[in-house]
């Protein structure tokens, strides 16, 4: 696997130095974090990573700490676990006091730590190598220091997780008996520490497909769980075991395991490498940390081919307000200072083998300092490690088509692409029809997170459906995924040949679940009009026991729309056929009149409202069925501005998307407004560690949402046009690159409400462009 990712990254990063499109550079350093004080805990860290490796990085009482956090590192309980905690000093210790000075290096993608007392400076050096899973602290000085270096876990013994501490796992408020968070296993050798979570016989699979009646198929699915070890080996060079240590970090208690260098030198080299893998057999787990810990080129080189990495990514896209201003305090200015901080974040996981999670990504820390009821360890996050919730997560994926960061989003796509077969077994063993049926809220083996499908049901309730009032009939939410996949297809030519199976089973799911359920009710299968009949449904988490749900409808005209018109080869003639005419038992988009006022419904009916989301403009975004460029734009506005439930539900807070709309129907002072408050700094010392919002801290669905919004201000691709300022303030100056459909990217420069300069390639796609300012 590992091997696999080094050569994609070279071969994007030679077709990035290629591509002429992507020459132009900026001053990145304007957009840098500096820090001039030290941390007074975890929540003032800094966030850095690569590949697949999130770390929290800090300066506390003259030590560096560091959280180390990695994709897929599930526990027994479906808690994604940090992988402990790093602490450095210096003897002596320039960091003591004197001058400090924190900076994170966007183009470099380095975490530079400096610090002078008394003669002595040295600078601390924090980078993650994209292509494989090494963390690297270098250590240099104008003086000869000794440095410690402790690996911390709090793992060390059993834990038992209570109440609201269960939130970080899959059992939320409803554990089926009492949770044991098994100890860690940690040992030093004479110069190393090596640490590792192994998962138990039974985990939260088994109790799950118990729970949902599976059994008797269980091994037929999916199990990401089983056999899985997550953790890694700290090393240095010249550095010796030198014991173990007890202390308390905030409220949580931890042991550590002491490496010291044996001398005291000016340069020094420590390295820590993340393993996460299934493995029968430990030993071989084992081989394979060994073997990642000992790349084989020089570690200059592979400093250097993560700085060409980063270099790369920024190159892409980007935008830039007010550029050459550096107003801290202008909200203009940090919302497009934050939109790149935020897309740094999700890079930072460019090539997991799971997607960055929606509730904290690989940022998480101490959650007393966001709560202070939660005196939980460093490894809580409310609404789960292992479970997706699709409404939430399709926020932090949306905008990496129009920044260009394609080779993202697979982690996402896999995701759904490795559960098909679970969803599959779901339809045919609950219900005997075909087609792939994924929930709201759904575990990463695919099957309804429990406590939300409820241990307390009606004995003879379906055992196909969630027993709750939220998420109850709430089919749809995969099929944002699925467009997703196709955008990538129409947008980057990439290949999507894998992904087929899964979009056609997600839709075939629809016809012929509700078909089934018709007959259940009837003889019918479809009403006067032959359309499905789709009841009962859901409109996102909001309008329940929906008849003709928008957020179904548009989303299934739109995917089979956009499976028909993949160029030719990706689907067969049979399939074609079959979605040709399952496009015709589509229902119409519902409509209603409010006060004389025309405009989008939420469902034809429903019977109770339990949320505050506002599907009823899902089909404006993400469906692009009405705005800029479409008829009937009017009937969508008038749903903006005077649906009374959208008036009621309208806010920038967490996965709100009111900004989003409001830039896809073109009004400007709104979209500009509500996308400040989205991407103006956080109330944390990072500034875009936004939240908890809904959700927890730092909320990426909450930073997706503002990235998603600014784009759509500045460029929205519309069939086969590409409409520039829809929604963009003329008093906001902006330099900016961005993509579109068709491999084409978009650069322009924008000063006082005229466009200066405009670059389009291919120059073909010029023609394409519409002038919303002319």
């Amino acid at each position: 696997m590992m091997i696999e990712k080094r050569i994609i990254g070279i071969i994007f990063l030679v077709a990035t130095f290629l591509n002429p499109a992507w020459a132009q550079e900026f001053n990145w350093k304007d957009y840098n974090v500096t820090w001039s004080k030290q941390s007074k805990n975890s929540s003032e860290s800094m966030p850095i990573g690569g590949g697949d490796i999130g770390l929290n990085v800090w300066m506390e009482n003259g030590e560096l700490l560091v959280y180390l956090g990695k994709t897929g590192a599930f526990d027994e309980n479906n808690t994604l676990l940090k992988l402990g905690r790093i602490r450095l000093r210096l003897y002596p210790n320039p960091f003591l006091d004197g001058k400090f000075q924190q900076e994170l290096q966007l183009e470099k993608g380095h975490i530079v730590l400096k610090g002078e007392n008394r003669g002595v400076k040295a600078e601390i050096l924090v980078w993650v190598d994209v292509f494989n899973p090494n963390v690297h602290l270098e250590v240099s000085s104008n003086r000869k220091v000794k440095v410690e270096v402790a690996y911390e876990n709090w793992r060390f013994q059993d834990l038992f997780p209570k109440k609201k501490e269960n939130n970080a796992n899959s059992w939320k408020w409803a554990p089926p008996k009492p949770v044991v968070t098994p100890k860690d296993q940690i040992a030093a050798t004479a110069n190393d520490v090596i640490f590792y979570h192994q998962n138990q016989d039974t985990t939260a699979f088994d109790l799950v497909v118990d729970q949902q009646g599976l059994t008797t198929i269980k091994d037929s699915l999916y199990n990401p769980l089983k056999s899985l070890i997550s953790g890694g080996l700290l090393k240095g060079e010249d550095f010796v075991y030198a014991g173990e240590r007890a202390g308390t970090y905030m409220n949580t208690p931890y042991q550590s395991w002491i490496l010291k260098s044996k001398a005291a030198k000016t340069n020094h080299a420590l390295q820590v490498t993340l393993h996460v893998g299934q493995h029968a057999d430990l030993q071989h787990w084992k081989a394979v940390l060994e073997d990642l810990a000992t790349p084989k080129p020089t570690c200059v080189s592979l400093k250097r081919a993560t700085e060409s990495w980063w270099k790369a990514f920024w190159g892409r896209s980007h935008i830039i307000i007010h550029p050459g201003s550096k107003d801290l305090n202008n909200e203009a200015w940090q919302a497009g200072r934050n939109y790149q901080l935020f897309r740094f974040m999700l890079a930072c996981n460019a090539y997991g083998d799971y997607p960055t999670k929606f509730n904290g990504g690989l940022f998480t820390y101490d959650p007393v300092t966001i709560d202070s009821t939660f005196t939980f360890t460093p490894d809580f996050r409310n609404w789960g490690g292992g479970t997706h919730t699709a409404q939430n997560q399709r926020l932090v994926y949306w905008p990496l088509l129009k920044s260009g960061d394609f080779d993202l989003m697979p982690a996402q796509f896999k995701f759904y692409q490795r559960l098909l077969s679970n969803a599959e077994w779901r339809s045919k063993f609950y219900w005997g029809h075909s087609g792939a049926s994924f929930t709201e809220q759904i575990e990463n083996f695919g099957l309804p997170n429990p406590a939300e499908y409820n241990w307390k049901r009606p004995k003879d309730f379906d055992k196909g459906l969630e027993y709750n009032a939220w998420l109850e009939y709430e089919w749809d939410t995969v099929l944002e995924f699925c467009m997703m996949m196709l955008e990538t297809e129409r947008y980057n030519k990439s290949d999507i040949r894998a992904y087929i199976p899964l979009i056609e089973s997600c839709l075939r799911f629809f016809d012929e679940h509700y078909q089934y359920r018709a007959r259940q009710r009837g003889s019918k299968v479809l009403d006067d009009a032959g359309h499905l009949v789709l009841y009962p449904g859901s409109s996102a988490e909001t309008y329940k026991m929906a008849y003709n749900s928008a957020s179904t409808i548009a989303a299934l005209q739109q995917v089979t729309k956009g499976l028909l018109a993949l160029p030719k080869g990706y689907i067969h003639a049979d399939s074609r056929a079959y979605f040709q005419g399952f496009l015709t038992r589509i229902p119409p988009l519902p409509q209603r009149e409010v006060a004389g006022k025309k405009m989008l419904a939420p469902a034809q009916l429903w019977a109770r409202i339990n949320n505050t989301e506002s599907p009823q403009l899902y089909p404006v975004y993400p469906w692009g069925i009405y705005g800029i460029g479409k008829a009937d734009i009017d009937i969508a506005v008038n749903t903006y501005n005077y649906d009374p439930d959208v008036l009621k539900f309208k806010s920038h807070v967490g996965w709100k998307q009111h900004n989003i709309f409001a830039a896809r129907l073109g009004l400007t002072d709104e979209a500009k407004q509500l996308t400040v408050l989205k991407l103006k700094n956080s109330e944390r010392r990072f500034p875009t560690f936004w939240g908890p919002g809904f959700d927890w801290v730092p909320d990426h669905n909450w930073g997706g949402s503002g990235m998603i919004g600014l784009q759509e201000m500045l460029l929205q691709a519309v069939d086969d046009k590409i409409y520039l300022f829809p929604a963009w303030p003329k008093d906001w100056n902006v330099d900016f690159k961005l993509h579109a459909p068709g491999q084409t990217t978009v650069e322009g420069t924008l000063k006082d409400g005229k466009l200066l300069e405009l670059k389009v390639f291919p120059k073909e796609r010029e023609a394409a462009i519409v002038n919303l300012l002319q």
